[in-house]
């Protein structure tokens, strides 16, 4: 089944515009087995992330249909699993997964990033899920942020994340059967 990728800068709309894709999917889907599925990357770790989290919510809400939520900040692979034929389903975001697959284990002494093959891992695990999933009869929207306007970072860590998330993106699009970005409002199809 289909995987729809949509990027764009932070505010860009984004997250609106698929939302409004994957609710028309869903009710243009012809299976009777069908969920709307919400797969949910974001931790409140502060309060702008606690406000964005509370406002997608009520956009939900205020769609008129059931979105089933999955939170998966970190094992995305787990909530991929749990996804059935006929689901429509809507991962918002790539960006905020992999910042928290860097920094998982900080609390404990040692993230993530820090640990030899351990973001690689984690990239292949996800992207083990995603070919899995495609081979079923579920839609996937995936949303992610566009970080590439500005020059290299000096800080490697930041520098590293960019890099892995270009790789993404291109991993993304490869596989995707449309892909588009968003610019003020704007949308582009790419693929």
């Amino acid at each position: 089944m289909p995987l729809i990728f949509i990027t764009g800068g932070v505010r860009s709309g984004k997250s609106h515009f698929a939302e409004q894709a994957a609710v028309a999917q869903y009710q243009n889907e012809p299976l009777r087995e069908k969920r709307l599925v919400y797969v949910a990357s974001g931790v409140a770790t502060d309060k702008e992330m606690e406000k964005r989290i509370i406002r997608h919510r009520e956009d939900r809400l205020a769609q008129g249909v059931t979105w089933n939520t999955i939170e998966a900040p970190y094992d995305v692979s787990i909530a991929f699993s749990q996804l059935v034929a006929g689901d429509v389903v809507l991962w918002d975001c790539v960006t905020t997964w992999l910042t928290n697959a860097f920094y998982e284990g900080f609390d404990t002494g040692t993230p993530c990033v820090e640990k030899p093959g351990c973001l690689e891992e984690k990239l292949s695990l996800m992207q083990e899920s995603i070919v899995t999933l495609l081979g079923k009869k579920v839609t996937l929207f995936v949303v992610s942020n566009e970080l590439f306007d500005e020059p290299p970072y000096t800080s490697e860590e930041v520098e590293l994340y960019r890099q892995m998330l270009g790789k993404l993106h291109q991993w993304f699009v490869f596989v995707a059967n449309d892909a588009y970005e968003m610019n003020y409002g704007i949308v582009k199809k790419w693929k």
